[in-house]
């Protein structure tokens, strides 16, 4: 077998490994779940209504404007997951175990990633049916869906990337629980529930540019048909950056992990 061949068996012993660990502990997926649905319900039916009246709609209408912000922090719940379990690993001693085996150095990290990827989907696709039910109403053909979905896959793997890194430099699993919750806040300090024009200033520029404003507002306009301007190039950019340093994060931690 050819380095490749055993690098793709070794990721996939890993994702199953890990595959399995969320069947053991659906506590953990029913709790990643349960916060965007929370906030789905709780902005949608109790401030739904004025803050509806705000944006210059109704209740609906706001659903349809907050339900990218909520999709959002489906994958962050998920991402903090990634850190929780990868932390895990690290101060159970499991890490040591797989020094001594003759498996791929990547195939470690490539299971939590892959594994939190196919989580993270499953995820999406209840959140979105609940929104569905609720009242979300987004009016995009198939290409709007499929933009839609490809850029919260893009958006997946970017932050579970960073969330790997999180989760190897964390002291201890309670520690990783909270690093990643960044990921939960920025959506509130963009434009995920209120337009940016609505903040003070210095709070708006902040999230004018901060990553997932232009996130949010590409999916708005994939999914409602409204213009995306130069939105779509900077989601993906920021995608780009995203993996590209916490891939590079990561596997310089773990190669640190590995030498001790």
């Amino acid at each position: 077998m050819t380095t490749m061949s055993f690098a793709v068996r070794d990721s996939t012993t890993m994702l199953r490994r890990n595959l399995r660990r969320m069947q053991r502990y659906p506590s953990l997926t029913i709790m990643l779940l349960a916060q965007p649905i929370l906030f789905l319900l709780l902005f949608g039916f109790v401030f739904g209504g004025t803050l509806g009246n705000g944006i210059g709609g109704g209740r609906s209408e706001y659903i349809g404007y907050m339900t990218p912000a909520i999709l959002l922090i489906t994958v962050a719940s998920a991402a903090l997951g990634t850190a929780v379990s990868v932390a895990m690993d690290m101060t159970e001693g499991i890490i040591a175990r797989f020094r001594t085996m003759a498996i791929s150095k990547a195939s470690v990290l490539a299971g939590h990633v892959i594994g939190t990827v196919i989580q993270t989907v499953l995820g999406l696709a209840v959140v979105t049916g609940v929104a569905l039910l609720v009242g979300f109403s987004p009016s995009a053909g198939l290409l709007g869906w499929l933009g839609t979905a490809g850029l919260l896959l893009l958006v997946t793997v970017a932050l579970t990337w960073v969330s790997v890194g999180f989760g190897l430099a964390a002291k201890s699993v309670e520690t990783a629980s909270n690093t990643p919750m960044v990921f939960m806040l920025l959506p509130f300090l963009g434009s995920g529930f209120v337009p940016t024009d609505s903040m003070p200033g210095w709070l708006r520029v902040f999230a004018e540019h901060q990553p997932f404003t232009p996130v949010i507002e590409t999916m708005r306009g994939m999914l409602f048909g409204t213009p995306v301007g130069d939105s779509v190039w900077w989601a993906l950019g920021w995608c780009v950056v995203l993996t590209v340093v916490g891939y590079a994060w990561s596997k310089s931690l773990y190669a640190k992990e590995r030498t001790r």
